[in-house]
């Protein structure tokens, strides 16, 4: 399905759970840096049928079927996806009566904390996953190997979900995190509410460390952490039973309610 938001074309799907048992919650799902709706897998739809609730996934400009870039990224490209593309999508796509469980994965989870800041009033709920809030010397390392990596041909998967536009991601990705104006990178003070939150992070994430975790909880009053052994910086995808089941404690005990 294609949203059109002023002069982009957004893609997304819709997810149907096998047994609606709340209509009045809609769960969004929010890709990471190089992500598009493929790559969460069959994550979304387990996810929401657990839950009971209806999902959306959807592309941010740049990605997967979606609009390509139009402008090189600075150190406000996640402020710009958060409060100004996603709130547009949001009113075009998830009717007003309906509050948001929002649910993010690293860029993702940023973009969710920063929208949930502005806009707490459509937030049920929110899960982040490898979040980031500071730049990490970690982060910088990290990124280094997928260059290489990049260039090796190793990531070529990449194509089978943003096609021509999977170069042009790539390289703002990687440019913006090693640019200068990027280091000192820091959204501790642009993040928090009263929000029931859940904060998910794998203890072995070469993008971050625990820092990010902490950092983030907090700015949350009604949030709590999770911190996996075994886990790097996919826990949807590396430990999805356990994350299921995770989210769907949290559901039930704080949110299932509204």
């Amino acid at each position: 399905m294609i949203a059109s938001i002023g002069n982009l074309q957004l893609s997304y799907q819709e997810i149907h759970p096998q047994q609606m048992t709340n209509e009045s919650i809609v769960a969004l799902f929010i890709h990471e840096a190089l992500g598009s709706i493929g790559q969460w897998k069959s994550f979304p739809k387990e996810l929401c049928d657990s839950l009971g609730i209806q999902g959306i996934v959807y592309e941010r400009q740049g990605h997967g079927n979606s609009s390509p870039l139009t402008e090189k990224r600075d150190e406000h490209y996640l402020h710009h996806y958060a409060l100004e593309e996603l709130p547009a999508f949001v009113n075009s796509v998830i009717p007003s009566t309906k509050q948001i469980l929002l649910i993010g994965h690293s860029d993702g989870g940023t973009i969710s904390l920063l929208f949930d800041h502005v806009y707490p009033e459509r937030v049920a709920g929110m899960i982040t996953m490898a979040a980031h809030v500071i730049n990490e010397t970690e982060t910088v390392a990290g990124i280094q190997p997928a260059i290489v990596a990049y260039q090796r041909g190793k990531l070529d998967g990449l194509k089978k979900y943003h096609g021509e536009k999977t170069d042009a991601l790539f390289k703002a990705w990687a440019d913006i995190w090693l640019a200068d104006e990027f280091q000192n990178w820091n959204i501790t003070s642009e993040i928090g509410s009263q929000t029931p939150a859940l904060f998910i992070q794998g203890k072995d994430d070469q993008y971050g460390t625990e820092k990010q975790l902490k950092l983030i909880e907090s700015n949350y009053k009604n949030g709590s952490s999770l911190l996996l052994n075994n886990c790097g910086h996919h826990p949807h995808l590396e430990q999805k039973d356990h994350i299921i089941s995770a989210i769907s404690s949290f559901f039930s005990n704080h949110i299932s309610y509204i």
